[in-house]
């Protein structure tokens, strides 16, 4: 999967959907026949960002607001958590950590907490 750049413009997204079947548009153009899926993220403080699905073997075309990344069936799941981790700041993450409310007393506490910390993170809490 390619990780959105913040260089990278952004580009007009609309999807509509009955809960069944649904239509993506990104930049006016109707994509949803080179799409099996999506995943629409947002976060505070940054722009949404449209994970797209491609169905195998057909490609995608678009013309292009949100960071628009496109996964592929055969992306690395281990390399994904790889570049996660290492994208962490350990400072913060230790920061994070300390500040924790779940800290035991325990004598692993602190790498419990770094855990906890970065499994929050990458579900988008915290």
């Amino acid at each position: 999967m390619s990780a959105p750049s913040m260089a990278d413009e952004p580009r007009q997204v609309r999807i509509t959907s009955d809960g069944v079947s649904g239509k993506v548009e990104v930049g006016g153009v109707d994509i949803s026949r080179s799409v099996q899926g999506y995943e629409l993220q947002h976060r505070v403080g940054g722009p949404p960002v449209l994970v797209l699905h491609t169905v195998p073997a057909r490609g995608l075309d678009f013309d292009g607001l949100s960071q628009v990344v496109v996964a592929t069936p055969e992306q690395d799941h281990g390399q994904i958590i790889a570049d996660f981790l290492a994208s962490m700041e350990p400072a913060s993450l230790e920061r994070a950590a300390l500040d924790r409310d779940d800290l035991d007393g325990s004598p692993n506490e602190l790498t419990t907490a770094m855990l906890r910390q970065l499994v929050d993170w990458a579900q988008g809490r915290g």
